[in-house]
């Protein structure tokens, strides 16, 4: 079984930076992509960043130049890196790893971004 806990969420202003942290734990011997979604109220969970064990990382168009995903194999964690965030990009962001067949969540944290 594996859990995934996300920290670094807040309150930031338009401009502003914060940088998602993501810990898995328990049997993660075959863990491979990881990602981070978000959701907003009203709307449908949507990717915004996806880190492969092999392979190029991919964004969506929304963030692409301002986040940036990184992965650290050793401690089992994953990274989302938001510069210039904009009040659009408010909404529950939750941590995504594919386990050999599973796909496990996070319980997801705040990001609010004010004008």
């Amino acid at each position: 079984q594996v859990q995934l806990v996300e920290s670094g969420g807040g309150l930031v202003q338009a401009g502003g930076s914060l940088r998602l942290s993501c810990a898995a734990s328990g049997t993660i011997f075959t863990m491979k992509a990881m990602a981070w979604y978000r959701q907003a109220p009203g709307k449908q969970r949507e990717l915004v960043a996806r880190i492969p064990t092999i392979g190029s990382t991919n964004y969506s168009d929304s963030v692409k130049g301002r986040f940036t995903i990184s992965r650290d194999n050793a401690k089992n964690m994953v990274f989302l890196q938001m510069n210039s965030l904009k009040p659009e990009d408010t909404g529950v962001y939750y941590c995504n790893a594919l386990v050999g067949t599973y796909l496990y969540w996070g319980q997801g944290t705040q990001v609010t971004v004010s004008s």
